[in-house]
């Protein structure tokens, strides 16, 4: 199958890439490198079944064009920037929900009706309902990113009604291993290396979070692709487990071998919109034949494990 990634030189995107491509598939790649990187995709690049086009989802003509004679889309690209949404409340509308829109729109121009599209977790706000099934009620909306992914979601099942199209969603929890560029992992790591003898953490370290290994992720993506729904399918994408922040931390100092003074912020959320509690029900995926390969502890390890034998991933501190 000819596939069209968006994102595909970013962190998740650029696993995804490999992933299809070991599998067979042919894939063209399309990014506007303002986060992902070219080293990502250096195996890829060395693959006759690859094509990279540099681009912005913003410029439709171009977008278009890249996509012809393709046969489904994985769309990937983001702003994932989630802690700073409120400082830049035009970029997830912009670089999520109206880009999202533009994929479609090309989508319909090609012909081209089979879509994957990354979500998140973030959608159902602070539930009441653990672990959280894709049907809990939808409380208010706490973060503009989560607002923009919902928005999408909406999106893309009007397109699969009126249209025809076919369409997984997936709703991750936070994504961890190679290529980490962004997130809780990176930051402690990339922190310890200016001052390992103290650690600031925002919140009081006991907010509970699910993580998943993107391998496992990248796992998610090609498996679908033999599960075509008809019309919309929604999966929650997450490990059956959860762990504290300070449990984390605890992960990533012994990994790095420091015993930092930690210092915390205080209250349950280390900044508005960050959710205290996230725990996913997968059921839904694990019914279809997938399971997670690793527990959360070893994706973080793993991920620190990355970050310390590529350091330029963390410049300017390399």
């Amino acid at each position: 199958m000819k596939l069209f990634v968006t994102g595909a030189a970013g962190f998740i995107g650029s696993n995804v890439v490999d992933r299809l491509l070991s599998e067979g598939h042919e894939v063209v790649g399309f990014d506007n490198f303002v986060t992902g990187r070219r080293e990502f995709l250096e195996n890829a690049g060395k693959l006759p079944t690859f094509a990279m086009t540099k681009g912005d989802l913003l410029d439709t003509e171009s977008l278009r064009s890249a996509m012809a004679g393709c046969e489904a889309v994985v769309h990937l690209a983001a702003n994932a920037d989630v802690r700073f949404g409120l400082d830049h409340p035009g970029r997830d509308l912009e670089q999520n929900t109206i880009v999202t829109f533009n994929v479609l729109e090309a989508m319909r121009a090609n012909g081209i009706k089979r879509l994957i599209f990354s979500s998140t977790g973030s959608v159902y706000g602070e539930p009441e309902v653990f672990p959280t099934p894709e049907d809990a009620p939808f409380p208010l909306q706490t973060s503009l990113y989560g607002a923009s992914k919902l928005a999408c979601e909406g999106m893309i099942s009007a397109y699969c009604t009126g249209y025809g199209f076919q369409a997984t969603i997936f709703r991750f929890v936070s994504i961890l291993g190679e290529r980490y560029t962004h997130g809780h992992v990176f930051d402690f790591v990339r922190a310890l290396r200016r001052d390992p003898s103290r650690l600031r953490v925002l919140g009081n370290g006991e907010q509970r979070k699910s993580y998943l290994y993107v391998g496992d992720c990248a796992n998610a993506v090609v498996m679908v692709l033999d599960h075509p729904p008809v019309g919309v399918d929604v999966l929650n994408l997450g490990t059956d487990e959860y762990c504290q922040v300070n449990d984390s931390i605890g992960w990533i100092c012994a990994r790095l071998g420091v015993h930092p003074a930690i210092e915390h912020a205080g209250g349950e959320r280390g900044w508005v919109g960050d959710s205290p509690f996230i725990h996913l029900n997968c059921g839904r995926i694990r019914a279809l034949g997938w399971t997670p390969s690793l527990s959360i502890r070893q994706g973080v390890e793993k991920t620190v494990d990355y970050l310390q034998a590529n350091r330029w991933v963390m410049d300017p501190l390399a």
